[in-house]
């Protein structure tokens, strides 16, 4: 296996893997790369701290050839760049599976390496970079959903399936994946446009009667824009996850808040953003979501 970025989300599945014992490359770059040379790849986590003191790492793809898998991890602005890049590693039965956010992210890697080689994949997990070769993961969540598009069964589904149960990763394989990614996109649009245009966490958003009804139309309008291209959400989508985010911590934020916060780049033109281009697109409403992006807009790039 290859993981492509190896910050919080591929730093974590991928240390468990390899302490598995599976073969896993480890792509990095940077202060990062270098960190993890010289000490190893920690993992600080409630589920018991992991370190690998001597992982397979390198800034260089290519020098990997074929893998069965590749998890990309990257941020979404990077996901072009990223799978030229990943070219090398993709053989005739490679699963490229993508754990980034939003919709948009598997369009993208299709037109770079062709519809053969993309599994639709989504993760639940809070873990960021701590510090260069440290990745801390929050909570106890840990989980990837995986699927072909079409619903097939594959052997390769079924073998990464099984890899991420020996490394004690909860793992789901789903028969309509591109459902489950966009049942992902509809909260994260929500809980991301909420907190970041109010700059506030999500017990104050849902507790005041105009946030929340922010939060709901956000979420809502994603859940129209998904029915109309074909995706099985129910009707009444956005009202459901509106009673979730009733149970999550009150101090809860997505992480476009905390880059924004911290002068770093947005992920906005691929969330709220493409929730206002894909409703354009297919004729639908979006106006909070196209307001939330033009709120946000000049903080999409820092500086």
């Amino acid at each position: 296996m290859a993981i492509m970025g190896t910050g919080g989300v591929g730093g974590y599945f991928g240390t468990r893997l390899a302490l598995a014992g599976h073969d896993v490359q480890f792509i990095a770059r940077g202060r990062h790369l270098d960190a993890i040379r010289a000490q190893g790849l920690t993992v600080r986590s409630p589920l018991g701290d992991m370190h690998l003191p001597h992982p397979a790492i390198t800034d260089r793809p290519a020098d990997i050839g074929p893998v069965d898998v590749v998890l990309l991890g990257v941020k979404l602005w990077d996901t072009e760049t990223a799978a030229q890049a990943i070219r090398p590693l993709v053989g005739p039965g490679t699963a490229v599976i993508s754990l980034q956010n939003g919709v948009v992210k598997d369009e993208m890697l299709r037109a770079a390496l062709g519809d053969a080689a993309v599994v639709g994949g989504v993760c639940y997990i809070a873990a960021t970079i701590e510090a260069p070769g440290v990745i801390a993961h929050s909570g106890t969540l840990q989980k990837l959903v995986f699927g072909e598009y079409g619903g097939q069964r594959t052997p390769r589904v079924e073998a990464f399936r099984q890899a991420c149960e020996q490394a004690g990763i909860e793992a789901v394989v789903s028969e309509d994946i591109a459902r489950a990614i966009w049942e992902k996109f509809v909260f994260l649009v929500g809980l991301s446009g909420a907190t970041a245009s109010t700059r506030c966490a999500l017990g104050p958003v849902r507790s005041h009667p105009a946030s929340r009804r922010l939060l709901l139309t956000l979420m809502a309008e994603a859940v129209a824009v998904g029915r109309a291209e074909g995706v099985a959400l129910p009707p009444d989508y956005a009202e459901d996850r509106l009673r979730f985010c009733d149970q999550l911590p009150a101090d809860m934020t997505a992480s476009m808040l905390r880059d924004l916060l911290q002068g770093h780049r947005l992920e906005l033109p691929w969330l709220s953003g493409d929730v206002s281009r894909r409703g354009a697109l297919r004729g639908v409403a979006t106006p909070y979501n196209s307001a939330v992006a033009d709120i946000l807009a000049l903080h999409v790039q820092p500086g």
